[in-house]
């Protein structure tokens, strides 16, 4: 095993949409101490009606510009290659715009999720994953153009168990018949934790399963808990301990060390932290202790590149 980790991160707050608040935001994040910042480019006003708005492009540049951190950039959530057929061209528009601001950025990453489709028939599910593989050998060669590794996320299915989406293994599954050298994964715990209280399984075990393909990691705790009670605020739900809270390292009960045994990530992995706003009051210990769990981690040149 070689340990070749690229470094720690942490996703940068959007603030208002004229980047008004960017700079400061970025400032924040540097000053951490962090090795990389995700860019929230879905929140950034920066795609209207699937062109790129250069001015606002530019804006963002130069905000971005001599700053001592590598980017990586999360693009819109809403790009979906389990939706229906005639949407997914529209899908794919939307992807090429955002990869290509993702290379004038110089990002060394691309956030995108996985599929998400309503629970149905089998045969209905299979012939998703079917659409978003063809569709991700597509997005594949676009990054490879764009000089940016595609990192696709395993989601959860939200909070009523209506929802279909891979499972950390599942998507390992999809990524290895998809081949694509610039299609990558991030894995992101705390979603395969809240994903698996209505499919079941090992959490570790998933992880572990998806590990050789996630170059890029989302870091944040949480409980792994259905948001299945009424709550009137966020601290109600943090009592709780229910849904995908978002909390700094070590306030939920994810496994972290198993999770650090478990797992083989490729050389260049990413651990970026999403840190809801509500904790950056915290946020140097949580950047401390996703560094000493980042100094854990094992990779090899064995694993997926």
């Amino acid at each position: 095993m070689i340990q070749h980790v690229l470094g720690t991160g942490i996703s940068a707050k959007a603030g208002r949409p004229d980047l008004s608040e960017l700079a400061r935001n970025l400032d924040q994040a540097q000053a951490f101490g962090v090795d990389t910042i995700e860019l929230p480019i879905f929140d950034l006003d920066l795609v209207v009606g699937g062109r790129i708005r250069r001015d606002q492009l530019a804006a963002l540049k130069a905000i971005c510009a001599g700053r001592d951190v590598s980017y990586t950039v999360h693009g819109p959530l809403a790009v979906n290659f389990f939706d229906a057929t005639f949407r997914n061209q529209r899908h794919f528009e939307i992807l090429q715009a955002s990869l290509e601001i993702a290379a004038e950025l110089g990002a060394v990453h691309y956030v995108m999720h996985s599929g998400l489709i309503g629970v149905t028939q089998h045969d209905g599910i299979e012939e998703a994953y079917g659409r978003q593989r063809e569709w991700l050998v597509r997005a594949g060669d676009l990054a490879r153009q764009n000089n940016v590794v595609l990192c696709v996320e395993n989601l959860f299915g939200g909070y009523e168990g209506k929802v279909h989406t891979a499972t950390p293994a599942r998507l390992a599954r999809e990524l290895t018949a998809v081949n694509h050298s610039h299609v990558m994964a991030t894995l992101d715990f705390s979603h395969a934790y809240l994903n698996l209280s209505f499919t079941g399984g090992d959490l570790v075990a998933e992880c572990a399963a998806l590990a050789p393909f996630a170059k890029h990691l989302h870091i944040h705790d949480s409980f792994g808990r259905q948001d299945d009670i009424w709550m009137f605020t966020l601290g109600e739900r943090v009592a709780y301990g229910h849904g995908d809270l978002h909390l700094p390292v070590g306030w939920g009960d994810i496994p972290w060390d198993g999770l650090m045994e478990a797992c083989v990530f490729p050389q260049g992995v990413i651990f970026n932290i999403e840190l809801h706003e509500r904790y950056w009051h915290v946020g140097q210990a949580c950047v401390d202790a996703t560094r000493a769990l980042a100094r854990k981690a094992r990779t090899s040149i064995a694993a997926v590149a």
